[in-house]
């Protein structure tokens, strides 16, 4: 049970954010459309959690790391689990859109 809550939560061994997005990571923004148009983080692509079903061919192979974020982690955090359920292999959660911009140039 608390492995399954570390897994839904994206507790586990740090990875490095920064490095991820300078090596290429797709960051995904699941906010809506209006919270994604009133900011986000530079070169994330929005798609809206309650959509990402229908947009998985935008994230490229299910090696290419992914970044998920929303406003404050819960939604990237479910956005993490649905991808490793449909086989992504290198999905990180990064929570708060607003903490990705100090990486983001």
């Amino acid at each position: 049970m608390i492995q399954l809550i570390k897994n839904i939560f994206g507790i586990g061994p740090k990875v490095n954010i920064g490095d991820l997005i300078a090596n290429g990571a797709i960051i995904l923004d699941v906010r809506t459309r209006s919270e994604y148009s009133s900011g986000h983080a530079k070169g994330s692509i929005n798609v809206p959690l309650d959509q990402l079903s229908g947009h998985l061919k935008k994230l490229k192979d299910k090696e290419h790391p992914i970044i998920t974020c929303c406003a404050s982690g819960m939604r990237s955090a479910s956005a993490k689990s649905f991808l490793k359920g449909q086989g992504f292999k290198n999905v990180h959660n990064a929570g708060p859109w607003l903490m990705l911009n100090k990486y983001c140039k």
